[in-house]
């Protein structure tokens, strides 16, 4: 059972009867934003790609999405992992005349990215950043002053609901706290208790068993909401794709997204 996997090609290339894929599966998490983006008269994009097997795979997923809605993917840029100079390859995604510039990495390259983006004034100059595999916890280190107007993709939010906002307080934690872990690990904390307590046959450990009970069994958790496994072995709930918000907007340290 892989919980938070970070791959596209995992619940397809590596399906096995009783292999269950977690519920932040990264694989449909960057096409949010390119929708949108497509949607709202963006027709033009361009990539700032992390140079290995992850980065390659969320800009062919997205490159699907984009043209298939009628967009045109002028080019892309390949940077290496771990690098902290971005300026050659944000002057290449500038010059491109992109509308939107689809930042296909994570972490710290897409913290620092999004950082030195400001720093040439892209978003200033019109252009609009979407961060394909982006955390609260990105945005709260990034700053809203840098990160607003990133539009990012996320299976939950600490806010989203009553039911979000409750699974924080009753961890004991502050905001902050709730927000931190719901951001940076949502799959690992609902979905083991939930196979658990709703999917397990009782008194057996048939894998083939278990896994037909649940697939049967539509989950239901204060993170991600109502779902369902596929017959793949794929969790499928909810995206939402939140904007971050301008600092006049925010009201608390982590009221990061709308």
């Amino acid at each position: 059972m892989a919980t938070d996997p970070a791959s596209s090609d995992s619940p397809a290339r590596s399906a096995t009867p009783t292999r269950s894929t977690g519920p932040t599966t990264r694989s449909r998490w960057p096409t949010a934003p390119a929708r949108r983006s497509s949607r709202r008269a963006a027709r033009r994009g361009f990539f700032l790609t992390v140079d290995y097997a992850f980065g390659h795979a969320l800009e062919r997923d997205v490159t699907a999405v984009v043209e298939a809605n009628g967009c045109k993917v002028l080019g892309s840029v390949r940077h290496p992992l771990n690098t902290s100079d971005f300026s050659s390859f944000l002057v290449q995604a500038q010059a491109s005349k992109a509308q939107v510039i689809g930042l296909a990495n994570a972490g710290g390259d897409t913290i620092n990215s999004i950082k030195q983006a400001a720093e040439f004034g892209l978003v200033k100059g019109g252009q609009k950043l979407a961060g394909l595999l982006v955390f609260v916890t990105d945005v709260h280190s990034i700053g809203l002053h840098l990160a607003q107007g990133l539009q990012l993709t996320e299976a939950t939010y600490w806010d989203l609901n009553d039911g979000t906002r409750a699974l924080g307080e009753s961890a004991g934690a502050p905001s902050a706290t709730a927000a931190n872990r719901a951001a940076s690990t949502p799959g690992s904390t609902p979905r083991p208790s939930t196979i658990s307590r709703r999917s397990r046959p009782p008194d057996t450990d048939d894998a083939d068993k278990v896994m037909a009970t649940m697939k049967a069994t539509p989950t239901d958790d204060p993170l991600f909401g109502k779902g369902y496994i596929r017959a793949d072995g794929r969790k499928i709930h909810n995206m939402y794709l939140f904007e971050v918000k301008t600092p006049a907007e925010s009201k608390a340290p982590y009221d990061t997204t709308s």
